[in-house]
């Protein structure tokens, strides 16, 4: 899609809890483009549903090391190669760049509104989610100054495969229980959320750092 747009585009295969694949990541988008202006870390699985003492042990192993030590790792191959270039303007949503704006880059950590209160039956999803929230607001105060601009996102229920597969799996949640629990009455769609990472990632949130961005439809307002 990014290549019939005209843009430019590489995939690298990758799974983020594995430190030597995440560096070749890193490695080969540096080779390819000269610089990293953004990162969105945004790889996570939801696991299964269960109660806290019935979770079991592998299931709370992998989540972790994918949704949390995942979102490390490419942090600490990411950072160094930010603080090593120079500053320029990044994205400019609105037609042009800001002065301002101007850093060695910015992170986006795909965190979740269950990062930011408890879902039962999901122990180990949402204390993965947490973690990142502390981890980007710890890592967006030890790097401000250098230029870099660390950032999470977190959604609500958002009509993703991985939503529509855990509804599919679970009897516990419901189509149309989840819509009604959101006050617009609808989940997101995954472009709702996109646009949100693409204005932390832009000089238009020059001044937004360690921000915790909640994009629920009002679900935790209430």
């Amino acid at each position: 899609m990014i290549r019939g747009a005209g843009g430019e585009a590489l995939f690298v295969r990758a799974d983020v809890s594995r430190a030597a694949e995440v560096r070749s990541l890193v490695e080969r988008t540096v080779e390819s483009f000269g610089r990293l202006d953004c990162s969105h870390n945004n790889a996570g699985i939801a696991g299964s549903g269960a109660l806290t003492a019935d979770y079991l042990e592998e299931d709370w192993d992998r989540i972790l090391r994918v949704n949390l030590t995942g979102v490390w790792l490419c942090m600490k191959h990411e950072i160094p190669v930010m603080l090593a270039q120079g500053s320029r303007a990044v994205l400019a949503p609105f037609g042009r760049a800001t002065g301002a704006g101007r850093g060695r880059g910015a992170i986006v950590n795909t965190a979740s509104v269950a990062g930011l209160a408890g879902f039962p039956r999901a122990c180990a999803y949402a204390a993965s989610k947490h973690a990142v929230v502390g981890l980007t607001r710890t890592a967006a105060l030890e790097y401000a100054a250098a230029g870099l601009r660390i950032n999470a996102v977190c959604p609500g229920w958002t009509r993703t495969p991985m939503v529509e597969n855990a509804i599919a799996a679970s009897p516990h949640l419901q189509e149309a229980h989840i819509e009604a629990s959101e006050p617009i009455g609808r989940m997101a769609s995954p472009e709702e959320i996109a646009a949100a990472v693409v204005w932390l990632c832009s000089d238009a949130a020059s001044f937004v750092t360690g921000h915790a961005m909640v994009v629920d439809g009002g679900l935790m307002a209430r």
